[in-house]
């Protein structure tokens, strides 16, 4: 996605290569086309999650401010940097 800014207006799909398991709440994700693994956190992993069911940004952002209790600004902001490094890995697209 060269050239793109991604916001909370964005939709994330999961990609259909990647395996995803949860260990304790952090994840471990395998990128079968590339054969590289990448761990996640407590909040990632979350994300991740969400993404399933949620992909528009505005709304994963809106449940981790309640489910976290933390602020607007922080929550977006973290988020829209986790966003990005999952596009720029290949374990996301924008929708």
């Amino acid at each position: 996605m060269p050239d793109t800014t991604i916001t909370l207006a964005h939709r994330l799909r999961r990609s259909d290569d990647v395996l995803f398991q949860n260990l304790d709440g952090e994840a471990v994700l395998l990128d079968l086309s590339s054969e590289a693994y990448f761990g996640l956190n407590d909040v990632g992993t979350r994300v991740w999650e969400l993404l399933e069911s949620t992909p528009l940004l505005s709304d994963v952002s809106a449940r981790l401010q309640l489910e976290y209790e933390v602020d607007q600004v922080r929550a977006e902001a973290d988020l829209l940097g986790l966003a990005a490094r999952l596009v720029e890995s290949g374990l996301a697209s924008v929708v």
